[in-house]
């Protein structure tokens, strides 16, 4: 089985939010295009609670953007983004949630932050994603959502890690950086991880297993 994880497609990652991906929005109807395509369907949720220790505002004299070492590891500085329970954390509004069979939040724990859907990025906890993939009888994933360079990206390497077959849904994402998600691309690749539009890597409507 198939399914397709969409990765942190929140109002403040869209144009006029906290941290927007430039064109973000643009993927929302893309995205409501292609899931009825696909048997199963999962969100995540960037959930960070209000200290989260990524964010420039707990560092005085840091700027978004500088990086420090945080809990050992090398830490990119955001502006405040996605903190719980506010309207920036929520779901795009045009974004149709329906055919989600979960939702997966991350970025919970305030000295760690957590771009991939299964780890956090010292790859001490997991979030359940793939025990709950496998258990439903998933080995193939096709990963779209924001940010292409970050989130996305983080979210195909570990799949295909863990032993998915992996697909990026190259029109149904977008990257802060386009310079930097070329160079991630051909990483990816490297690991086995396909991109490609939707049209060619999604399920077609008669390729989907009754339930």
């Amino acid at each position: 089985m198939t399914a397709l994880i969409i990765v942190d497609v929140q109002r403040d990652f869209l144009p006029g939010g906290a941290l927007p991906v430039p064109e973000g929005d643009a993927i929302i109807p893309v995205l409501n295009r292609i899931q009825t395509r696909y048997p199963l369907v999962a969100l995540t949720q960037d959930w960070h609670p209000p200290d989260h220790l990524s964010f420039a505002s707990q560092h005085p004299g840091k700027q978004p953007l500088d990086r420090i070492e945080l809990d050992s590891l090398e830490q990119v500085l955001w502006p405040d983004h996605c903190v719980w329970d506010t309207p920036g954390a929520a779901l795009a509004d045009g974004l149709n949630t329906g055919p989600a069979a979960a939702i997966f939040r991350k970025g919970m724990d305030r000295r760690v932050d957590s771009y991939s859907a299964f780890f956090d990025n010292g790859r001490r906890r997991q979030t359940g994603l793939a025990d709950w993939l496998r258990g439903l009888g998933v080995s193939e994933v096709h990963v779209a959502g924001l940010a292409a360079d970050y989130c996305v990206a983080c979210t195909a390497r570990d799949a295909a890690e863990l032993g998915f077959q992996v697909a990026l849904l190259e029109d149904a994402t977008r990257p802060i950086s386009a310079e930097g998600f070329a160079r991630i691309a051909a990483e990816l690749r490297q690991r086995g991880v396909r991109i490609g539009p939707s049209e060619t890597l999604a399920p077609h409507a008669d390729d989907r297993p009754s339930r």
